[in-house]
């Protein structure tokens, strides 16, 4: 079995200027940044689907207290059909991109740590595993825990509430 590395995925506002080192550039916002036309834009794609739900991008209001509670309907939101099909496209790209270069998200909001963006790019990247394994990104989004990001079945990160908890009803 051979592991393939890390995917080169990176997150940037929309608002900055391009550079030689993005590579590919999408998109994940769903509606378009204010003050931009969309011809002066350099895109290689707008992937509207893998964007949260309306509601939930209203509920969360880009408030960081609730980004751990953001991230875990995000990514549940991310199993769905449309959502998994343009996350496999998203992986596909980023995959490619090993060849080419990386992948840049693009986003309009301020706070980059705390956003839709952040949350793909952590999943793709930790998605990255023995070839053989295959299968879009989204297909692993439910082994992704909510609360330390960390792929399940490679073991929690140091500290995680959910492991302790995991340990608990293993062992108790």
């Amino acid at each position: 079995m051979r592991l393939v590395p890390p995917l080169d995925v990176r997150v940037r506002r929309v608002y900055d200027e391009p550079s030689a080192a993005d590579g590919a550039r999408v998109l994940v916002d769903r509606v378009w940044p204010r003050g931009l036309r969309k011809d002066a834009l350099r895109l290689d794609d707008w992937a509207k689907d893998v964007a949260p739900s309306t509601e939930l991008r209203t509920w969360y209001g880009h408030d960081p207290a609730k980004f751990d509670e953001f991230r875990q309907r995000y990514l549940g939101e991310l199993a769905g059909g449309p959502q998994r099909a343009a996350l496999g496209r998203l992986r596909a790209l980023a995959a490619s991109g090993q060849r080419r270069g990386p992948l840049t998200l693009l986003t309009a909001t301020r706070d980059l740590d705390h956003s839709q963006a952040a949350v793909l790019a952590r999943l793709l990247r930790q998605s990255a595993g023995p070839e053989e394994t295959g299968g879009e990104a989204a297909c692993f989004a439910h082994l992704v825990c909510p609360e330390c990001g960390a792929v399940t079945t490679e073991g929690h990160r140091p500290g995680c509430q959910e492991s302790r908890e995991q340990d608990g009803k293993t062992h108790g």
